[in-house]
């Protein structure tokens, strides 16, 4: 293990506050003297079956106490996930089934260990314990916490002003993902900024039966690609570690100069020394931001593809944005007669919907060659067409006679 004062330095990179930073100093002091791991908990709602760079946040903080020797524990809740974290929401947020549950974790499982190592990840889920919870133990656990301090958090107070509805289930949610610190007996929870009251809630928990109470390490939320919004696969703004390397590497490219160096201290691997070198050098002019922006990029997609996939990536995008060529692989159908453009569009999974698809033809996002096809109504004429969807997709259309 490093010394404590330069673990600390290292867990600090990108943090937006840690409660309680001397805390966590004794914490690691005790275990670098002990030479015995701190258990880390970071929870996860399966509430969407694909991750995106966002939820990375966490997982490379998580993975950074992997290799500091920490113990970390990736916890699925699946039990909290049929309630619905209603965290920073106005109204009451739908749970999920339990079939939609279950699918979602199998895919996270598939996913986290492109970052996190397999060997040294304990996977858990708040099932476990709390679905045998008799029904006394839940009344004793809710005992623990009073109405005005819920009515403490913020999203709960503005809807309480307004007068607009909270279920009873939603005080159950933070004190759940308390209750989960407790039984795993977590010495640091991660989690992001919309999580901080939850987070405490673990404190005051672990404290009320008779644990020390853990410290917390509060990560920001990444903004996605619009450089507003945190990224949400809902608001079309999110990197998905599934997506094509392609779509990736473009997208990244995409990001504005100053969101690329957030981009940076959350996601990148190149150490502070090297990142701090790297704003200087942006700032003096002795870095062009492309470069570093295609940098980021290529290290990216490579993390979920492979080099070779990032070389790809790298070079598709150099084709299609510097040189204006088609790049080699993109998909194709074939037609008997024409169809209707939007519906191809979806069908090729291209467009969430048709609605979307007509949206992007008139506003001018769907080109044949530098002509733009904004009739919806637009027929393909026999032949075969190469059709430029938004500004990296492609698809190839064969029409017969």
């Amino acid at each position: 293990m490093l010394e404590p004062e330069r673990q600390l330095e290292l867990i600090k990179r990108g943090v937006v506050e840690i409660i309680l930073e001397k805390d966590l100093i004794h914490k690691l002091e005790r275990s670098f003297k002990e030479n015995t791991p701190l258990r880390i908990k970071a929870g996860f709602d399966p509430t969407a079956p694909d991750i995106h760079l966002g939820h990375t946040v966490l997982l490379e903080k998580m993975r950074q106490f992997q290799e500091l020797g920490h113990e970390v524990i990736f916890l699925i809740g699946d039990f909290t996930g049929m309630i619905g974290d209603p965290s920073g929401k106005s109204e009451t947020r739908k749970p999920l089934t339990k079939e939609e549950v279950l699918e979602n974790a199998r895919t996270y499982k598939e996913q986290i260990f492109k970052i996190l190592d397999p060997e040294k990840t304990i996977i858990d889920f708040n099932s476990r314990w709390m679905s045998s919870m008799a029904v006394e133990d839940l009344i004793k656990l809710t005992s623990h916490y009073t109405v005005a301090r819920m009515l403490e958090r913020e999203d709960f107070k503005q809807r309480f002003t307004n007068q607009g509805p909270i279920s009873i289930h939603e005080f159950i949610y933070p004190l759940v993902q308390g209750y989960d610190s407790v039984m795993l007996r977590a010495d640091v929870e991660l989690g992001g900024t919309d999580q901080r009251f939850n987070l405490l809630v673990g404190r005051e928990l672990q404290k009320e039966y008779g644990q020390k109470p853990q410290c917390l390490v509060i990560m920001p939320l990444l903004e996605g690609t619009d450089g507003v919004k945190k990224m949400s696969k809902s608001l079309g703004n999110y990197i998905g570690i599934s997506e094509a390397p392609r779509e990736m590497f473009g997208k990244i490219m995409s990001l504005s100069d100053i969101l690329m160096i957030r981009y940076y201290e959350l996601l990148s691997h190149i150490s502070m020394e090297e990142l701090n070198a790297l704003k200087q050098g942006i700032t003096g002019g002795t870095v062009h931001p492309k470069k570093a922006k295609e940098d980021l990029a290529f290290e990216i997609v490579e993390r979920y593809w492979g080099k070779d996939a990032a070389i790809k990536a790298k070079k598709d995008f150099e084709h299609i944005f510097r040189d204006r060529e088609i790049p080699e692989d993109i998909p194709g159908i074939s037609m008997a007669s024409t169809g209707w453009l939007p519906q191809i569009i979806k069908d090729a999974g291209l467009a969430k919907s048709t609605s979307e698809a007509i949206r992007l033809m008139k506003q001018g996002g769907v080109k044949i060659g530098e002509s733009s096809l904004s009739d919806p109504d637009t027929k393909l004429q026999p032949g075969e067409h190469i059709i430029k969807i938004g500004k990296r997709k492609f698809l190839k259309v064969k029409v017969a006679p």
